[in-house]
């Protein structure tokens, strides 16, 4: 997510591609709800996946039609493609009660279209609307999430769909103990774990990659759903994101993990 360079060559509006040439190749883009156009271009069985913004947001809140979501469903398992994350990063955490009604409707939808898509999850982040950093790391900030997530993990519930929640080491869930106290509390098998190693990684703890990463793995390895893939350079405590390979993660432990137990990856900052 985000905007680099490969998410504007992924986007369908011309008016984000003028002041970005060459694109970055390889993309290509259908309108919203045409399924004879998706099928066209995966005929050839060329494509590696698939970007679709279920929640139309620029304009309002405008949900696909549900009738879409099952025949894109249909359409991935005739030629052995799937959704791993639907994503919906707004702060679960927010302040006001209209602000949290509007911000539920949002993840409500998201929750029902993962259910007609068959997405492995609906995956988040948890940042605090006072911003980012250890003034997160509150118990007041903490409480707000759990209140917050309730009525979703009720409908992920009812719904038979996975609330993913991916910590990151600015955030609420800051940390792997922060994540497992979140899983402690909900008790809901539908909430399930993001694991970004990196993304774990701060000033404070950049010297400790595989130390960070052995603890998730003890503390959340039964409730991970997905894995984000993504490498980091480490200086002078700092952590520069990077895509994998061109820094200094160690990735054994994660493979190794990935891999007993058939997990999902997605790959980040790869452009």
């Amino acid at each position: 997510h985000g905007r680099t360079l490969a998410t504007l060559a992924a986007t369908g509006q011309a008016h984000y591609h003028t002041l970005y040439q060459p694109l970055t190749p390889g993309f290509a883009s259908f309108p919203a709800g045409d399924l004879a156009a998706l099928k066209r271009l995966c005929a050839d069985g060329t494509v590696a996946g698939v970007l679709i913004e279920c929640i139309q947001g620029e304009g309002g809140v405008v949900p696909l039609d549900p009738d879409f979501a099952r025949e894109v469903r249909d359409a991935f398992a005739q030629t052995g493609m799937g959704c791993a994350v639907l994503g919906c990063y707004l702060n679960l955490a927010c302040e006001g009660d209209e602000e949290a009604e509007r911000v539920r409707e949002i993840y409500s939808a998201h929750l029902k279209f993962a259910a007609l898509i068959g997405a492995v999850c609906v995956g988040t982040e948890t940042p605090a609307a006072g911003g980012e950093g250890r003034a997160c790391r509150t118990e007041a900030h903490f409480r707000l999430l759990m209140d917050r997530m309730r009525p979703l993990v009720q409908e992920a519930e009812d719904r038979g769909v996975t609330l993913a929640i991916e910590p990151v080491c600015t955030h609420i869930l800051y940390d792997a103990a922060a994540a497992a106290r979140m899983l402690e509390e909900q008790r809901s098998e539908q909430v399930k774990i993001i694991l970004d190693a990196v993304n774990l990684l701060g000033p404070d703890t950049a010297g400790r990659a595989e130390e960070i990463i052995g603890d998730a793995i003890r503390l959340l390895g039964d409730r991970v759903s997905v894995l984000h893939m993504k490498d980091c350079m480490t200086a002078q405590g700092s952590v520069e994101a990077l895509p994998c390979g061109m820094g200094d993660m160690k990735y054994e432990a994660l493979l190794s993990f990935a891999a007993e137990r058939n997990l999902p990856m997605t790959l980040e900052n790869t452009a």
